[in-house]
């Protein structure tokens, strides 16, 4: 998600002792390895898939049974009063890096990470549109996840922070816009008057609102109009791509556009229609040159190939979640 700064930090506290003291207790059999094989990565799902040991993006988010045995990371995600999206324990070992990328993949156009760091010293630096910080234990921060960013280990120990993804209420980018102007460092002090700590309160177990419905079987046309204009939008801020492939490409997906409405006045979100609309996105996907950066983003020099791919055509069928989404309105409509 796009941010008015690369980082922002968030004015809360949290008892980074209470919440190093559950992390300890994790059994080392139970991380997971970077779904990427980055070496030196590695996470815990506290909110995931069906509460599933996994790293999907899409599907019913519930609470994993880890999280039943750290009651303090649950009163602390719980204390955001938000509707909570995918949510992992983030390890990262000494000398390990996170090498400087972009999230553009579905998931991230409406939502924001929040970082709460957990096991850290000063040699960890998050670096975001060339901003390089270091977020201390127990403090709270969001970041542009559109800009490129980084992560670079040069300390000695484990490095744990608890990420927390969520779109967030009215309410929430209220608070945002309260402290999106002060510096994360320079008015520290600032931020930590206005900040609240969070104490554990022992054996309160606060319910945790988690995301039901993320992605559909078939994206909405609007949603499709809104996604091909920004893609558009960004190839043609780079004045360095080439003219005639800009308008290839815009017609491309522009004529993606059109016909998945006509497509979705005809199918909707009857199963019926999957092999029209797959068909569509391989016409799409065909389309596209070869070369995945023929085309860049204006804003942060990635390719638009990827972009595409993975904000556009695969999230617009979704076919996993046809049997969800057909229960559901069976339940509703008492059929």
């Amino acid at each position: 998600m796009r941010l008015p700064r690369p980082l922002i930090r968030l004015p809360f506290r949290f008892d980074a002792e209470r919440l190093a003291a559950e992390v300890a207790d994790v059994p080392e059999d139970a991380w997971l390895a970077h779904p990427s094989g980055l070496e030196g990565n590695s996470s815990l799902p506290l909110v995931s898939c069906d509460g599933g040991m996994n790293d999907d993006f899409g599907g019913r988010m519930l609470p994993t049974e880890r999280l039943e045995l750290c009651p303090y990371h649950r009163q602390v995600m719980a204390s955001f009063g938000e509707i909570i999206g995918r949510s992992r324990l983030m390890r990262l070992a000494p000398g390990a890096a996170v090498s400087p990328h972009v999230d553009f993949n579905y998931h991230w156009i409406s939502r924001v990470r929040i970082h709460v760091p957990v096991l850290t010293e000063p040699e960890v630096v998050f670096r975001c549109g060339g901003v390089p910080v270091h977020m201390a234990p127990g403090e709270c921060w969001i970041f542009d996840s559109w800009r490129r960013h980084r992560v670079d280990h040069g300390g000695s120990r484990l490095r744990v922070h608890l990420v927390i993804d969520l779109s967030g209420s009215s309410r929430f980018w209220a608070m945002v816009r309260s402290v999106a102007h002060l510096d994360g460092r320079a008015d520290a002090a600032e931020i930590d008057a206005r900040s609240q700590r969070l104490e554990y309160v022992p054996g309160q177990r606060p319910e945790l609102e988690t995301e039901r419905f993320n992605v559909a079987p078939v994206m909405a046309p609007g949603e499709v109009d809104a996604i091909v204009a920004e893609i558009v939008a960004e190839f043609e801020a780079n004045a360095r791509n080439d003219g005639e492939r800009m308008l290839a490409y815009r017609l491309l997906l522009e004529d993606f556009a059109h016909d998945w409405r006509q497509l979705w006045q005809r199918h909707g979100p009857d199963p019926a229609g999957r092999p029209h609309y797959e068909a569509l996105i391989e016409r799409v996907r065909a389309g596209l040159a070869p070369d995945p950066r023929a085309l860049l983003t204006g804003s942060n020099e990635v390719g638009v190939n990827p972009v595409v791919v993975q904000r556009l055509l695969r999230a617009a069928l979704q076919p996993q979640e046809w049997e969800r989404y057909l229960a559901t309105t069976a339940g509703a409509t008492g059929s």
